[in-house]
This record gives C-alpha cells, sequence and structure tokens, in this order.
C-alpha cells in the first residue's frame, strides 16, 4: 500500500539572509527549531511513509524554493503545493505554467489572509492550467462560497484542508467539529475533496483517538474513500508520525483494504497528478 502524506511542513531558522515573512496575526512556527528536509526524511523513513506533499508554511511569505528544492533532491519522495499569491499585481497569468515548476503539482490558499474566494479568474485559470488547489480552513462563513466556486468551475479540483477547522481557536473534542455539518454539505460538487490531515490535535482523548472516529466515520461516509486524503501536519501532532499512519491502516475498523489504499495515498496522487509508482 502505498502511503502519502498530504501535508506537512519544512522550514529554516530565521536568520538576516533568510528572514521569516513578518505577518498579521503572527505565525509561530510550530515547533521552536526548524524542520527541515532531512528530518522529514529521516522521520517518514522511520515511519514507514513512502511521500509527502510538502505545503510551505506562511512564515516563509511567497517562497516556495525550500519546498522545490526539497522536491529536487528526492523526487521519489517530495513533491510541493506552492504558496500562491492572488493579490500580487502580475498573479494573472502565472498558473498557465505553474506546473511546469519540477516538483510543483499545485497551490495552497489560505482566504482568510489572501484574495477572494468570490475571484473567477482565480479559479478559471486553475481550471484551465490544471492546477488542484489545496485551500487552508477559512471562516466558516466562506465555506458555501467555495461550493458556489466548484458549481462555477467544474475544472478545478479543491482540497478542504484539516477537515475545515481552524486549528488557531484551540477547541478539543466535539467543540471542534461543531461545523462538519457545513462541510459536509460541500461534499455534493465532484470537485471537492477533503484533508484528514491533522485530526489529532483536535482530540480530547489519547491515542488511538477513538474520539475522533466518529467524525472521520461522517466524513468518510459523504466524501467517500477516493477523495478523503490521509495527512498529518506532523510539526504540530501531539504524537509520533508512527502513531498517525496506524492510526488509519489498523486502529479505524470499518476501513476495507481497497478503502484504505485509496485513503492513504492513492487517491491523492490521482487528485493532484503525482504520477503513481
Amino acid at each position: 500500500m502505498l502511503i502519502v502524506d498530504s501535508q506537512v511542513h519544512i522550514w529554516e531558522a530565521n536568520s538576516p539572509g533568510r528572514p521569516w515573512a513578518v505577518l498579521d496575526p503572527p505565525y509561530k512556527p510550530h515547533r521552536p527549531v526548524p524542520f527541515t528536509k532531512d528530518d522529514l526524511l529521516r522521520e517518514i523513513n522511520a515511519a514507514g511513509v513512502d511521500r509527502v506533499v510538502i505545503n510551505p508554511p506562511p512564515l516563509e511569505g511567497w517562497r516556495n524554493d525550500l519546498a522545490l528544492e526539497a522536491a529536487r533532491l528526492h523526487p521519489d519522495r517530495f513533491a510541493v503545493m506552492g504558496r500562491f499569491n492572488t493579490d500580487a499585481p502580475g498573479s494573472r497569468g502565472k498558473l498557465a505554467t505553474w506546473r511546469q515548476q519540477p516538483g510543483m503539482l499545485g497551490v495552497r490558499i489560505n482566504f482568510k489572509t489572501q484574495g477572494d474566494p468570490t475571484n473567477d479568474w482565480f479559479w478559471a485559470e486553475a481550471a484551465a492550467a490544471g492546477v488542484p488547489v489545496m485551500i487552508s480552513p477559512i471562516p466558516v462563513e466562506q465555506l458555501q462560497l467555495i461550493g458556489a466556486a466548484a458549481e462555477r468551475h467544474p475544472g478545478v479540483k479543491l482540497i478542504m484542508d484539516h477537515f475545515a477547522i481552524r486549528h488557531r481557536h484551540g477547541e478539543k473534542g466535539d467543540v471542534a467539529f461543531a461545523n462538519l455539518d457545513k462541510l459536509l454539505a460541500l461534499a455534493k460538487w465532484p470537485n471537492i475533496a477533503v484533508k484528514a490531515s491533522g485530526l489529532p490535535a483536535y482530540a480530547s482523548d489519547q491515542y488511538p483517538y477513538r474520539q475522533l472516529f466518529p467524525h472521520i466515520r461522517r466524513v468518510f461516509d459523504a466524501f467517500g474513500p477516493q477523495r478523503m486524503f490521509w495527512g498529518t501536519d506532523i510539526t504540530r501532532m501531539p504524537c509520533s508520525y508512527r502513531q498517525m499512519v496506524t492510526m488509519f491502516t489498523e486502529e479505524i475498523p470499518w476501513f476495507s483494504a481497497e478503502d484504505k489504499e485509496w485513503v492513504m495515498g492513492r487517491g491523492l496522487c490521482e487528485w493532484i497528478g503525482w504520477k503513481l509508482p
């Protein structure tokens, strides 16, 4: 079974030669020390993970070079969903050649801090260029706008991150999933998928986090195994990388062998166009 992590951040230390972006509100890295491609490679080798999609964190500003370098050096292990500034002058037209960057498979957008989810030029260009879009958790009121965009532009493939939970609020247990119905409403559009990533951060119990299972089941039933993608966001998780894997591969009782094949890697690779080995 191919195991592909749909989200990990890597970053280097803040330095004069490579300063972090100044953000409002401020962004704090998940760990007090940098997490590099070499750290990530060691961890996925130990955990039995085959591939990782790197999402550059906000502190990188609009740079994708660190992630792309990792993908250049390890093309069989790493690919990138890069940061793309929809508000920058000259941003229109750039998606046409976006995937020509070696290792770059798509973009990750945060409509809370950039752009407008009703901005049709972005969706139209993403659809025309075959650029899949991961969407960082946004205000729940905007979820219906994402659905409307998916309906207007059926050619664009969208992925809602972290079950659309905004982890900055710090909720755990059932409270964290209070708006899950609004995410499930998006399942009627076949060009919207969801990342089952970062979930232990919202659990109020310990591994294997059975408190999460009913919520995972609801999303699984709505989107199906081909549109729900496992992931970790490992640098902010309260458990080991291996436990992030086994929570899905060994602990969730209703997954069939075929379900796990799709959820753990095949579905994501087919959705974002990462050629299967």
